[in-house]
């Protein structure tokens, strides 16, 4: 089960090839991304100091993170992710799609 979207996240990808999808994610206090799981591992790197609040299906989870700290985590696991700040934040999701293609 989800969040209630009734505020939903602003994607701007940045770049989308073969090998990467880079997408800048914004939230106002209380927007969500949907119900969502990801084909590829991926990164993710705060802009901004603020509380990512995750839905996995059963749990509900505040996550305290400061702007620049960044986080791993497998493809296929099915998340919503809100934002559980007062204010709005943002960070830079980088899904890898072809890591063999990233070693010179």
């Amino acid at each position: 089960m989800a969040f209630q979207c009734d505020l939903p996240a602003i994607p701007t990808v940045q770049q989308d090839d073969d090998t990467v999808r880079i997408t800048r994610w914004d939230f106002q206090p209380g927007a969500v991304t949907g119900w969502h799981e990801h084909g590829w591992p991926y990164f993710v790197v705060m802009l901004m100091d603020g509380t990512l609040r995750i839905h996995n299906g059963t749990d509900i989870t505040d996550v305290p993170l400061v702007a620049g700290q960044s986080y791993q985590r497998p493809s296929g696991i099915r998340h919503d992710v809100m934002n559980g700040s007062p204010h709005p934040i943002a960070f830079v999701e980088i899904e890898i799609k072809k890591p063999e293609a990233l070693v010179a």
